[in-house]
């Protein structure tokens, strides 16, 4: 059965299964988008925390490190909360307290003031950072409320025949929040604040806290910075009110599954002997031949490591090292990361439909095109000079974003496919503890290169993992469609 009459089996509650199906890819989407908000936002104010409290790459990467951690271990556990909860009252509760978070982070420095009961020196900045981390922690934490509600929901929508199409439309809410994200954080950034570019005391701090952080053009740069003082606090609170209306149109627009709005599953995705006997046992069993002891899940985990040390080595650091190694203008910087996610969103679209299209369905192989063509840009913006002018550059990143985002979607699609619907949720949470790490250890490795040997040995290192992750991914090249046979074929005692 193709995926074109794939649903021709629902009969007169065809139209309305498919009408429900691209509402609920649309509420996810703009949910999801908007958990973005409430976490690049971060990524935008740190030149602006580097301004103005001195605050090294290497303190950003281990707030970096820490949070991708917490993050990743949060899908994991949120992979069996949605299990048993509904789907959409996490993904509604975690945008809440996101909200919450990024409230608290916004008001970071009065914490530090209060604590201390001073306004500047080593000991406030010192605080500042403890305050920072253990806020973006628990934001990392509600971030993980985000994706494994999407995970679980959507594939008891949408047929694995068209599974990589439609979800790589759906994953574009990556891209979508990230790049509006930044353009409208890197909007406050240069428009908010306080301009104290009139007071020399402030001039001369800034300028200090920029050349001990090897900052290019520090003096020049401190008089921007300093007609925005405290702009970066904005970068918080507005997206945190974004963050509030979220939930709410989240928790009234979505369902988790065909049969709460009194529709049948989607046809061809039956589960053999789970289908019929969902006790503790039986699910236990499903699970550990389906997630656990299943080769291409942890094929596809492991490749997701690698994949997120390259999207997020550029993605976390980009307003950074093109402000400090090309020496971009911080809205500049916005703009060209925020064209690093369109390219993104164009990347993601074609990967989807070349997976159905080209590879039937097997989306691995068109991961391996995928890093390739990573490798290629992100090796050809190493030997970028640094003259190359602000269209170059972000052509090359247009290039290298394109290309990345490819494996980042069709990896979560992917193991929808071979879990199945039922596990979708429990193997993307390994894939994002695995994810996270791989995070986590693009801001310890960026933050530590970057400061101890600059940024060319930065993108050097971001092309070696992207080599070694498509090597990984040409490991399953044979690997089946989806999971579906192997699930029918488990006997339950």
């Amino acid at each position: 059965m193709t995926a074109k009459d794939v649903y021709s089996s629902l009969g007169e509650q065809k139209k309305r299964f498919l009408s429900w199906q691209v509402r609920t890819i649309i509420v996810t989407m703009i949910g999801y988008a908007i958990f973005y908000f409430v976490r690049k936002n971060f990524s935008l104010a740190m030149p602006g925390l580097t301004a103005e409290y001195g605050i090294s790459n290497k303190s950003f990467g281990w707030i970096i490190f820490a949070g991708s951690l917490v993050y990743g271990f949060s899908r994991f556990i949120n992979g069996y909360v949605v299990d048993r909860l509904r789907g959409r009252i996490v993904m509604a509760l975690g945008l809440l307290l996101c909200a919450l978070a990024n409230f608290a982070f916004g008001f970071g420095v009065d914490f530090s003031v209060w604590m201390t009961g001073v306004e500047n020196g080593p000991k406030m900045v010192e605080t500042l950072i403890l305050v920072m981390g253990v806020t973006i922690i628990l934001n990392q934490y509600f971030q993980g409320m985000g994706y494994p509600p999407c995970a679980r929901i959507l594939p008891h929508w949408i047929h694995p025949s068209e599974l990589a199409t439609k979800m790589s439309i759906w994953n574009c809410s990556h891209s979508i929040g990230a790049a509006l994200a930044v353009i409208v954080c890197g909007y406050l950034m240069g428009s908010l604040g306080v301009n104290m570019s009139g007071n020399v005391d402030v001039v001369q701090r800034i300028t200090e806290n920029l050349t001990s952080n090897d900052v290019a053009d520090a003096a020049a740069q401190a008089l921007t910075y300093a007609e925005h003082v405290g702009a970066w606090k904005w970068c918080f609170w507005v997206p945190a009110c974004l963050a509030v209306a979220g939930a709410i149109f989240v928790f009234a627009g979505l369902r988790d599954e065909p049969k709460d709005v009194n529709l049948p599953d989607l046809p061809d995705t039956g589960l053999g002997g789970y289908d019929t006997a969902k006790d503790p046992k039986t699910r236990k069993k499903f699970e550990l031949e389906m997630v656990w002891k299943n080769r291409w899940v942890w094929t596809f985990c492991i490749a997701n490591l690698f994949v997120y040390v390259v999207r997020m080595g550029v993605l976390d650091w980009g307003p950074k090292f093109l402000t400090e190694s090309r020496g971009l203008s911080i809205t500049d910087a916005g703009w060209t990361v925020a064209a690093f996610e369109i390219a993104g969103i164009v990347g993601t679209l074609f990967a989807g439909w070349a997976t159905d299209h080209i590879f039937k369905g097997k989306g691995h192989r068109m991961c391996v095109v995928c890093m390739l063509g990573a490798a290629m840009f992100m090796t050809i913006f190493r030997f970028l000079p640094a003259s190359a002018g602000l269209t170059v550059t972000a052509a090359v990143l247009v290039g290298a974003g394109f290309f990345i985002y490819g494996p980042q979607a069709l990896i979560g699609i992917e193991l929808g496919n071979q879990a199945t619907k039922e596990a979708s949720a429990r193997a993307n949470g390994i894939a994002g503890i695995l994810g996270y790490i791989g995070s986590g250890i693009s801001g310890l490795l960026v933050g530590y290169v970057a400061d101890l040997y600059g940024w060319t040995r930065v993108f050097e290192t971001i092309i070696v993992v992207a080599v070694i992750g498509m090597f990984v991914l040409i490991s399953m090249w044979k690997a089946p469609r989806d999971g579906y046979e192997r699930a029918s074929k488990i006997k339950y005692e």
